[in-house]
């Protein structure tokens, strides 16, 4: 069997639960991460504490701290995980031609009721689809919407779940596809089109609702597979 692929990924947001989580994630499986942030300042720190959270962890990759430019300048694979809001801002100043880009921004909105999806685009659109208008260059995919944070942190060696995985470009989705393997310790799933965002981003709303609901943090699993 030929060895797994490692990927060198820049994870923007990184030093929010999710980014943080993530990077863990696919650090201890062996790929290289470099979390993002605003400053080099600001990442540092919480690249420090994934390596110490990496101690003893026998073949885990290198995480380091640097500016979103920067961090992307050294990646392959560029993982978005930042809020809905400023999204656009940020992405358009992003360095990302020629990178394969993973979004797993979710625009949600809180109010009296509970969590919902945000309307993007009139309805026609995505985080992921938008990120894509603003670096087409890139190739964009959309994956990793609904792994809880907590669960990302905890001390579990894989997630009970599935991640769905969605793109235009098969060759970029056999990148997350393989990179949810360190999440779940098998392989994401082939969900579609890009334009299929549309539906995996509000989705976290409705997880979001059962959390509260169960006291729990639920992911999602394919069966008939």
């Amino acid at each position: 069997m030929s060895e797994p692929t490692s990927y060198r990924i820049a994870v923007i947001g990184g030093t929010g639960p999710q980014g943080k989580g993530l990077g863990y994630r696919f650090a201890r499986h062996g790929h290289g991460v470099v979390l993002g942030s605003r400053s080099a300042e600001k990442a540092e720190p919480v690249a420090a504490e994934v390596t110490e959270r990496l101690a003893g962890v026998e073949g885990a990759g290198e995480v380091t701290g640097a500016t979103n430019a920067d961090a992307v300048a050294a990646a392959d694979v560029v993982l978005l995980a930042v809020p809905y809001d400023g999204h656009d801002e940020l992405v358009a100043t992003l360095p990302l031609a020629g990178k394969t880009v993973i979004s797993c921004v979710n625009p949600l909105a809180f109010d009296k009721r509970g969590a919902h999806g945000r309307v993007v685009n009139g309805g026609e659109g995505s985080a992921a689809e938008s990120a894509q208008e603003l670096a087409p260059e890139a190739t964009v995919v959309g994956a990793f919407h609904n792994v809880s944070a907590v669960l990302l942190w905890g001390e579990e060696e894989f997630l009970d779940e599935d991640v769905l995985v969605v793109g235009d470009v098969v060759e970029a989705k056999e990148v997350a596809m393989d990179l949810a393997a360190a999440v779940t310790g098998r392989r994401g799933i082939d969900a579609g089109k890009l334009r299929l965002a549309r539906q995996l981003e509000p989705f976290t709303a409705v997880l979001i609702s059962i959390n509260r609901r169960y006291k729990t943090h639920a992911g999602v699993r394919i069966s008939g597979l």
